[in-house]
């Protein structure tokens, strides 16, 4: 399975990220390799645990620009 992520570079230094599908939590990691640890770590504790919220729904849709 592959998910896809967002992350930028931290100010004070270090990566800052989220799985594309669950914007509202967030997690960092002073490399890009450990912030991808820390995303599989985050991954496995939204199965993990019941009351987390849900995945936003992927929708997509079509966008005219002048």
């Amino acid at each position: 399975m592959e998910l896809s992520y967002t992350y930028w570079e931290a100010e004070e230094g270090g990566y800052i990220g989220f799985i594309n599908q669950y914007p509202n939590y967030w997690t960092e990691g002073e490399t890009i390799e450990e912030l991808e640890i820390m995303l599989k770590s985050l991954y496995k504790d939204l199965l993990e645990f019941g009351d987390i919220q849900s995945a936003v729904p992927q929708k997509t849709g079509n966008l005219v620009v002048a």
